[in-house]
């Protein structure tokens, strides 16, 4: 079954859908599944080389674009065969990672990247943009997301679509980040996983 989803077609859904599924434990498969029309894709955050291909499968099956968390993934390299053979035999549809030389050179293999950075004080805000600068990743994830003003600085000095997660527990949580700014919401509480407020579409 080819359903080839391009990179707009992620980029509307994430406008669209402004979630995404963070599945750490196999027992989220099926409720990420029951989801997908709500979702805009699945970070993955768990698994090792002999068993990811086949989550990734599973998620583009039913046509939900699928970012690994490379430094969750047991057993995967991340130096230029690892990411070879990522891009090759798994296929997901992007990467993520906190690396700058990873993403840089994810970027050069066709994967969407998406960087992970974490905001725990003034200086972190500092080295976002200098990252941003060297790498120009596809999209920024913002940890944690409790620290919504963060992310209206953030995006006063980058265009780069802004994920945002962590410490998410109630859907106010999330329409509040989406209020100030984010493009969507990462969490893994399935409770999460559906309709948010129409009022920020």
């Amino acid at each position: 079954m080819s359903n080839m989803m391009t990179t707009d077609d992620f980029f509307a859904g994430l406008a669209r859908h402004k979630r995404i599924a963070s599945v750490k434990d196999p027992r989220h498969i099926e409720l990420a599944l029951k989801h997908r029309e709500q979702l805009s894709g699945i970070f993955l955050l768990m698994g090792h080389i002999g068993v990811v291909k086949g989550y990734v499968d599973v998620f583009k099956e039913h046509n939900l674009p699928v970012f690994m968390h490379l430094e969750k993934i047991g057993g995967l390299s991340t130096d230029h065969y690892g990411l070879d053979y990522l891009a090759k035999s798994i296929k997901p549809f992007g990467v993520i990672s906190t690396k700058t030389n990873v993403v840089k050179n994810a970027k050069k293999m066709g994967l969407l990247t998406v960087q992970r950075f974490f905001l725990v004080d003034s200086e972190g805000l500092e080295n976002i943009a200098k990252s941003l600068s060297q790498t120009e990743p596809d999209i920024i994830e913002l940890m944690p997301a409790r620290i919504p003003d963060m992310i209206r600085k953030v995006k006063s000095f980058t265009s780069v679509p802004i994920i945002t997660g962590g410490l998410l527990y109630e859907h106010c949580h999330a329409e509040e980040c989406l209020s100030h700014g984010a493009t969507a919401i990462s969490s893994s509480r399935p409770e999460l996983w559906g309709k948010l407020e129409q009022k920020l579409i």
